[in-house]
């Protein structure tokens, strides 16, 4: 049975039932807390106060720390308790900037007008439920204290406080700016008028930057497939949702099933510190989200004028609003006293300067950028999924998107309860503009700018009528209507694996729309087409039966193909491998101490015949035993560096995107020094040719080590293991699988099945205890998971206990 964190605590009106008892009728003012089977809180309340203190009670029993910091975080106080040049140690969609950048960033954004915007706009159930969420986490806190031997290492420290609503609050504006201004939170704080330009990478890092939607970690997002009637036999349809996430940090999912009897009974993941599901099921329907293409924020061009914090708007002068923003620091010295620093605001938004990147994008005396984020006024992101909780069919779900226009920098991909169809939508909110108005107001930096990135828009600041556009039916100003963002409803199926809109169904494209949201007929990723081929599969082919239909897809989803090696490993096999011996001709590197000069290292032979031989018995999957893996990892990195134009030899066709680009063009030379590259790099490692995967790709959890299957989605992995410290140990820092999810709405209502990869408890990837589900993820023993009070009562490690306010 698993323990928990304090599960023998006494608390006020603390009671215990077994599992096969009746649930006794609880209080109006308690929370009943259920746990079963790998730790899954089941809380059930009469009223929404009541059901946040128990989310915010369960959430600190498993992950005190990790939200205590986060808390200190949002508050802007990081620099006081952790050192003013310190970073997080754990990543997060806004990556590991300095605690004094964070804490510049948070007291100058996160102020009070943004937590009377959240009080304001919330629907009272929802501020009802926050308030809860504090007063929960506070009882915990109180209670771990009182039993003064609590398994949190950071329970007595000065950072771990009570909180409020507020920090709720904050916490959730966090995940609002996530695409946006938390993306550029140094480039922001840092922001300086400088006579001369900086030095600079020559965009380079920029470009890397914005290659990914949102954090700082390439692989970040999901897939996701709905499979309609037409793929099920007509056994109604199903959802398979796969976020590929962090496995710690504040950002992690956290599992939990909220109900209160005749309003809501939802279940599924949310981030810590958050009180509503934002992936899940009820009993009439199912979501999962993938990361969106759609870009969230927007550039201003802007003309300076006499100084550089005065800029032109027309024939007019502007000068920037000024902020000044101090913060407390400990200093090295051991030293306490405050930082403050000035932040400058225009009317489209926070001066951004990006001279670390590139000259031209730096803050100078006559040009600055300006950043606009469409999520900085987007306060309906979480009563949308509070209203979601509550959908009572598939067209409710909808209409709530729709109305909302709230989704702020994900896809959605949906079905209900007694409907043959399925739903995909990039339906939230995006900056609204069009490619008429981007045409109209670009400028000479706006094309320099779409070298680096061609999806940001850059627009003439110093003309007023280059602004967003304002319309009717949008949900806030400058954002773009919902009827005219990309959505559809399908029989057959509907995917996303964080490709664009366009090909949510190959039979049905989505096309026309601003590029601002992503982009149209462009090369897919090898994720993205493996992922629709496993959707058509089942329209090519469906199950009779449903159990069949499910464990099929359960098994589709964890089986680790490398897709690349399924399409191309044949061809490069017959160029790699004509001859046993290769003479390597390694890369020329660059020696700083002689000068920056370029010494070529000798040639020098490598024989390869046995990695062909590796490569040849591999069945291109990464399976936790499979011996090939590590090798084709190694070998397709290599490939990958070459132009698309010279690797393959059928390019990329838009009218045949799900088959092309295909065969490799390569010479066999070319290849051959590919693989000899890789079975040096492995070496240089110790690691063998034909060494297991799950050797080198593993988890600590519960005292042992656990191999794990999968790989990064540049080598075409739909079940996604990346992220990985130099020993392959998948830890708190990973980007992989988090929480999958198979649900359909069987005739007696819903049926899931779920893994939490990382599990609930803080420590469970870093060797500690809650190791149940990481071990259930690594087995690939999907949880067939109790949803009814029936099933609830009867789980094998079912506990319960009584919270009295």
């Amino acid at each position: 049975m698993t323990r928990h964190p304090f599960a023998s605590v006494a608390l006020a009106a603390l009671t215990m039932a077994g599992a096969l008892h009746a649930a006794p009728a609880v209080t109006a003012q308690a929370v009943e807390i259920r746990r079963t089977t790998d730790g899954i809180p089941h809380l059930r309340a009469a009223n929404w106060h009541a059901l946040g203190r128990g989310v915010g009670y369960v959430q600190a029993e498993d992950a005190l720390c990790t939200l205590a910091e986060a808390f200190v975080t949002y508050e802007g106080r990081r620099s006081w308790f952790f050192g003013a040049d310190g970073r997080p140690e754990r990543l997060s969609t806004f990556g590991r900037p300095t605690n004094l950048e964070l804490d510049f960033f948070w007291r100058g954004f996160a102020d009070d007008a943004v937590l009377q915007a959240y009080r304001s706009t919330q629907p009272a159930e929802l501020n009802q439920l926050i308030e809860g969420y504090a007063a929960g986490y506070n009882r915990y806190l109180a209670d771990a204290r009182r039993a003064g031997n609590g398994p949190r290492a950071c329970l007595d420290q000065p950072w771990v406080r009570e909180i409020s609503a507020a920090d709720i609050y904050r916490r959730m504006y966090s995940a609002q700016l996530a695409a946006g201004l938390a993306r550029f939170i140094p480039e922001i704080v840092n922001a300086r008028p400088a006579a001369a330009p900086a030095q600079a990478d020559g965009g380079d890092a920029l470009r890397h930057k914005l290659s990914m939607r949102v954090g700082d970690e390439p692989g970040l997002g999901s897939n996701a497939l709905a499979l309609g009637g037409q793929a099920t036999a007509g056994h109604g349809a199903v959802l398979f949702g796969n976020p590929h996430w962090y496995w710690g940090g504040p950002d992690r999912f956290y599992q939990m099933h909220l109900s209160i009897p005749g309003k809501l009974n939802v279940a599924g993941v949310a981030f810590l510190g958050i009180p509503v599901v934002m992936i899940g099921f009820n009993e009439h329907v199912a979501w999962s989200h993938t990361v969106s293409a759609a870009r969230r924020f927007g550039l201003f061009d802007l003309t300076l004028a006499d100084t550089p914090e005065r800029y032109r708007v027309g024939d007019r002068v502007e000068p920037m609003r000024a902020v000044p923003v101090s913060v407390p620091v400990h200093r090295a010295d051991g030293s306490a006293g405050s930082e403050t620093r000035v932040l400058h605001r225009t009317r489209y938004g926070p001066v951004i300067d990006l001279g670390g990147h590139h000259p031209a994008f730096g803050w100078s005396a006559h040009k600055t950028l300006a950043i606009r984020d469409v999520n900085a006024d987007n306060f309906r992101i979480f009563r949308n999924f509070f209203y979601w909780n509550q959908a009572r069919s598939l067209d409710d779900f909808i209409a709530i998107q729709r109305r909302e226009g709230a989704v702020p920098w994900v896809n959605t991909v949906a079905i209900g309860r007694n409907d043959a169809r399925v739903w995909y939508g990039d339906v939230g909110n995006a900056p609204n503009v069009p490619d008429a108005l981007r045409a109209r107001c670009g400028t000479a930096l706006g094309q320099a700018f779409a070298t680096v990135d061609p999806l940001t828009p850059v627009l003439d600041g110093s003309r007023a009528d280059c602004n967003w556009l304002d319309e009717a039916g949008a949900a806030q100003a400058g954002a773009m209507p919902t009827a005219r963002l990309p959505g559809l409803l399908r029989t057959d199926y509907v995917a996303n694996m964080n490709d664009s809109y366009w090909l949510a169904n190959a039979a049905q494209p989505l096309e026309g729309f601003p590029a601002v949201l992503g982009g149209e007929r462009q090369p897919l990723s090898l994720r993205t087409r493996l992922g629709h081929a496993i959707a058509r599969s089942f329209v090519a082919r469906p199950e009779s039966a449903t159990p069949a239909l499910l464990r099929r897809l359960e098994r589709q989803a964890l089986d680790a193909q490398a897709y690349s090696a399924t399409l191309f490993k044949d061809d490069a096999l017959r160029g790699a491998c004509t001859q046993p011996v290769v003479t390597l001709r390694a890369e020329p590197v660059r020696v700083a101490a002689q000068g920056d000069t370029i010494t070529p290292p000798a040639p020098h032979q490598v024989e390869v015949a046995p990695a062909c031989r590796v490569l040849r018995a591999w069945d291109n999957a990464g399976s936790a035993d499979a011996r090939g893996a590590l090798l084709w990892e190694a070998f397709w990195e290599r490939v990958e560096q070459t132009p698309e134009a010279e690797r393959y030899r059928v390019p990329f066709a838009s009218d045949t995107p799900l088959t092309t680009p295909s065969g490799l063009k390569l010479s066999e030379d070319a290849l051959q020094q590919a693989l000899a590259g890789a079975v040096e790099a492995l070496a240089a490692q110790g690691i063998a040719p034909d060494e297991a995967l799950g050797a080198r790709r593993f988890v600590a959890s519960g005292g042992d080590r656990l191999p794990l299957y999968g790989g990064c989605h540049v080598t075409g992995y739909f079940t996604v293991t990346c992220g990985l410290a130099d020993d392959g140990h998948v830890g708190p820092d990973a980007v992989a699988n988090s929480y999958l999810q198979v649900v359909r709405f069987a005739r007696d209502g819903v049926e899931a099945h779920t893994l939490l990869a990382h599990g609930q408890d803080e420590d469970a990837v870093r060797g500690g205890a809650g190791s149940a589900p990481v071990r259930r993820y690594a087995a690939k023993d999907w949880l067939r998971f109790p949803f009814t009070e029936a099933a609830i009562r009867r789980d094998a490690n079912f506990s319960r206990k009584v919270l009295a306010p």
